[in-house]
Parts: C-alpha cells; sequence; structure tokens
C-alpha cells in the first residue's frame, strides 16, 4: 500500500481534530507546526539527530544553557542548584522536589545515576561525559560527578544529546529489551508525551498533566501536533494558508516577503552552524602560508553571505560560531583585499598565481553549493584556478581521510558543536594536532596551538575567565596561519503569527523548539 504523502496525512489528522474542536488558529487546545525534524530513533541516549525538536519537550536535563546575553548563564531543570569544588574535579547537584516522571515514578538521585551511566554507556553523545569517572547518589536528592580532569560539567549536563534524565522503570525495560524505546515510549519529566507518531508523517505531543511546572498560566497549547515536511516551500504554503501555526524552516527566499506581512513577527536569529574552508596545509602550495594569506585575503566574504545564505549571517571569527563559548571580536578577521593577496602570492614565489586548486563540498548542501562559485570566481581574481567538484559528504569524508598528499586542496564544510562549549569541540576537533581529532582536514599541526587549547579545556571548569583568554590567543594564532577560511556563521529566521507569543530561539539548542513557553496572546 502506497503511503499518502506527509502533508496530506497531516490535512488529515488536522481535519479530524477540527471536527472534534480542537484545531484553530485562536484554540489553546492544539499548537500546529511544521518541521523538518524526522526521527532516527525515540531511545533518549541513542538519539543525535534531528528528532531532538521532540525529546525537549519530552525529557530534561539537569540544566538548561540560557541563550547568549542573557544575565544568568543557566536555567535550573531537574536540578535546582550545583556547586563545584575549587579543584574542579567535583559537582554537586541539588533535585528538584516533587518531579513525576510519565510513568508516575519519582524523581530521584537513583534516576540521574542511572540515565548518565546508560547515556556514557551507550549514548550516541557519550563522548561528552569523557572527564566524568563516577557518578555518585550522595543521597535521595543530591548527585555527584567525580571527574578525572576539570571540565563545564554544567554545560555538558545542559547538552541537547545525551543528557536526558529518564524514569528508572523504562530503563529496566530498555535493559530487557533494547528495541523498548522505539514503540514510541515517553519516560521523561517534560511538560509533554507522546500521543501519536507516524514515521515520516506526524508526531503527536500531549500536555503531561502531572507537569512540575504546571498548567495554571493561562494559553498553554494542550496538543502539539507536528507535520514532518522536509520541503521548506511547502511549509512556507501551509503557514501562509493557515494550515499551520509554526513553520520551522522556510525558504531564505521569502525573507523580504514575509517580514512585510503585518499578520506575522518576524524573528532573525544567529545559529551554531559554522561553514569553514579547510586549507590542506601539507601539499604545495598551501604549505606556504604566505599562499593561504592570500587566499584568506581573496574571498568575497559579503558576498559569499549574501548569495550562499541570503544575506542571513554573519562572518566568522575563526571556527567558533558568534553566541557560542568562548566565540570573542577581539579575534581578528580577513576582509577581501585583492591587492593584499596579489602582494602576498608574489612574495611566495607565485605572481599572477598560476596554479589549480581543487575545492570539495557536500553536494547536498545548498548553501555550500550556492557559494562555492562565488569563492572559485574571486581567486580567478588572482590567478588561481579552481576546480569544482561536488560530491556526496561520505564521499567527499571518505577522499579527505585517505591521504592527505592526494586529498583535496579545499574543502568545505559546516559544522557546529554538540554541546555548548565550541573550545573543547569545533577548535580541538577541527584544528589540534592530535591523530584523533575527527575533522582535522587542513592536516594542520601547531604546538602553541594544542598547548593553548589544552590548557584552556582544563581551565573552562574552574577559571573560565582565563581559559576564554587562552581560547582568544589560540583562535589568532589559528587566524593568522590561515590554516582555514572563515567564512559565515550562518543565520536563520522564523515567521511567528501575531496570535502567538512565547517563542523564543535558543543557540544551544538548534534542533529543538519548546512547545511549553508558547501561548496564545492576549
Amino acid at each position: 500500500m502506497t503511503k499518502a504523502p506527509s502533508f496530506v496525512r497531516f490535512a488529515t489528522l488536522a481535519l479530524a481534530l477540527a471536527l472534534l474542536g480542537v484545531v484553530s488558529a485562536q484554540s489553546t487546545t492544539a499548537l500546529r507546526v511544521a518541521s523538518t525534524a524526522s526521527v532516527t530513533t525515540w531511545d533518549p541516549s541513542l538519539s543525535f539527530s534531528t528528532e531532538a525538536v521532540y525529546l525537549a519537550n519530552i525529557y530534561e536535563p539537569l540544566l538548561w544553557a540560557n541563550a547568549a546575553g542573557s544575565t544568568e548563564k543557566f536555567t535550573p531543570a531537574l536540578a535546582t542548584s550545583w556547586e563545584t569544588s575549587a579543584d574542579g574535579l567535583a559537582w554537586t547537584f541539588h533535585l528538584r522536589e516533587g518531579v513525576k516522571f510519565h510513568d508516575g515514578e519519582s524523581l530521584d538521585a537513583d534516576a540521574v545515576v542511572r540515565s548518565i551511566d546508560r547515556h556514557r554507556a551507550i549514548g550516541g553523545a557519550a563522548f561528552i561525559w569523557a572527564p566524568v569517572s563516577d557518578v555518585v547518589a550522595v543521597d535521595a536528592m543530591t548527585v555527584r560527578f567525580d571527574l578525572a580532569y576539570p571540565a563545564p560539567l554544567d554545560l555538558i549536563a545542559a547538552s541537547l544529546y545525551g543528557a536526558w534524565i529518564v524514569s528508572p522503570a523504562a530503563l529496566d525495560a530498555a535493559e530487557a529489551d533494547e528495541g523498548y524505546f522505539e514503540a514510541g515510549i515517553a519516560a521523561g519529566t517534560g511538560p509533554y508525551t507522546l500521543a501519536e507518531y507516524q514515521p515520516d508523517a506526524e508526531v503527536v505531543l500531549s500536555a503531561f498533566a502531572d507537569y512540575w511546572g504546571g498548567w495554571a498560566e493561562p494559553g498553554h497549547f494542550q496538543n502539539v501536533v507536528v507535520s514532518i515536511v522536509s520541503d521548506q516551500v511547502l511549509q512556507e504554503q501551509m503557514l501562509l494558508a493557515g494550515e499551520v501555526d509554526l513553520a520551522l524552516s522556510l525558504p531564505p527566499t521569502s525573507y523580504a516577503s514575509i517580514s512585510a506581512d503585518a499578520r506575522y513577527a518576524v524573528q532573525t536569529v544567529v545559529t551554531p552552524f559554522n561553514y569553514v574552508g579547510f586549507l590542506n596545509t601539507v601539499r604545495a602550495p598551501l604549505d606556504d602560508v604566505r599562499v593561504r594569506q592570500a587566499i584568506s585575503y581573496a574571498v568575497p566574504y559579503d558576498d559569499i553571505i549574501a548569495v550562499g545564505a541570503e544575506g542571513l549571517g554573519t562572518q566568522g571569527r575563526g571556527p567558533v560560531p558568534q553566541g557560542i563559548y568562548p566565540w570573542s571580536e577581539e579575534v581578528p578577521q580577513y576582509h577581501q583585499d585583492l591587492d593584499k593577496a596579489r602582494q602576498l602570492l608574489a612574495e611566495a614565489g607565485h605572481e599572477g598565481g598560476g596554479f589549480t586548486l581543487r575545492l570539495t563540498y557536500a553536494a547536498e548542501n545548498a548553501i555550500e553549493r550556492a557559494f562555492a562559485p562565488v569563492l572559485a570566481d574571486a581567486l580567478g581574481e588572482i590567478g588561481i584556478q579552481v576546480e569544482i567538484e561536488p560530491l556526496l559528504f561520505n564521499q567527499q569524508w571518505a577522499i579527505a581521510k585517505a591521504d592527505p598528499v592526494e586529498a583535496q586542496d579545499i574543502f568545505l564544510l559546516l559544522y557546529w558543536p554538540t554541546y555548548s562549549d565550541a573550545g573543547s569541540d569545533n577548535l580541538w576537533s577541527m584544528f589540534h594536532s592530535s591523530d584523533v581529532p575527527f575533522f582535522n582536514l587542513s592536516y594542520w599541526r601547531n604546538s602553541v596551538f594544542d598547548d593553548l587549547v589544552d590548557r584552556a579545556i582544563e581551565l573552562t571548569g574552574t577559571d573560565r575567565a582565563t581559559a576564554q583568554a587562552l581560547y582568544v590567543d589560540a583562535m589568532t594564532l589559528l587566524v593568522d596561519d590561515a590554516a582555514g577560511l572563515y567564512f559565515l556563521d550562518a543565520g536563520a529566521w522564523y515567521a511567528i503569527p501575531t496570535y502567538l507569543s512565547g517563542f523564543e530561539y535558543n543557540i544551544n539548542y538548534p534542533f529543538a523548539t519548546f512547545f511549553y513557553p508558547i501561548r496564545l496572546a492576549n
């Protein structure tokens, strides 16, 4: 039997709910949403993809990380207070009283210990817990994390992946049946439970009556009906037709027209999605820093943002995205200066360019596809020919990881941190000299950079100000040595109907939309 397209099935469900009197733009019974987010797994430990949209409303961590610029860096979730030892090797969390799991069990320290131990053992993001040597229930409502080395456990505990606290009864069931969660089990403490799921079609969430945050305030939506729609244009059509209240992925080209529509309040936001270009530093001519700097000066950053991201983005300051620790405006940037680029090429013995570079990008990435020719044209102006080769990402990856001497010259990559620490992730993973970092595709090695990053990582859990200063030094060195090209930190936009309030984007949770705060506006 052929399945109906997802938007048809959404319309069918919406009609059914409408006949029951529960779907209306002016009703708090159902919030209607269009999202591209499919579900890879319902297992809160294994989750490492876009199902986070739903899991973030079903489960909760110990802490929520607040958006950049907030007065407080964290909001208490299942922990109401926490402290760390002077040496940063012990973090203690005091749990919220009176919290119930969806299955009726009560939150306690044992649930936290068992949840984190499971994430550490089998989680898709298990590596974020690498600093942790043990998790201990001090008493019924107190948990201590013992660390092998200092680390920012507050940031780790607030991760979108691998940090959810799960009902002990569900953990028991999952031990007996590893596929237990895939039936669509909701075993968290969050404001919503999973009411219905049709793969690649709909997800329906329903209010958890015993949610500790309560439902007394007027305007809460009791149900959230999410249609999984991969096409941005179709999402836009559904929004404009009033078939959904929120469309979470709209075409960049529609930004101007919808911004002018009085029915919507448009929010533009920064995201953790950072576009870089690795320069292959182990083969000529890119083994010469002057050639790499020349290319950096030739890049038309403003044009790349305009063409690649429809103007929704800002020029990158290294590989750490704006709004994520340890980003800093103190880190220098290149700006297009073709005369400077030609001068550097001449100093390096390549007056007038005269060589060809091979550039690869992920064919499935529309932004890279759009700006790769813009970059090639700019390098052509200083005499460098660029051969553009679109590949599926797995093919591009295989070439880059095989033999650096035979690999690409320029590798375009979209990257984002797993949790809100781009020092221990982006900087270490992408440019550290160790053979372990997965994404060091410039093959750049610099012991001074390594030392700065290693020291900053060690201090982040105990002296974040000093760690920040070390990271700035490391990022400045990275930019000066031109190991990569730092194109843009991508932006995004949302069109919120004026009859809704409470929608908030949080850069720390780019794949999650929190439905509980959304209300019907007065």
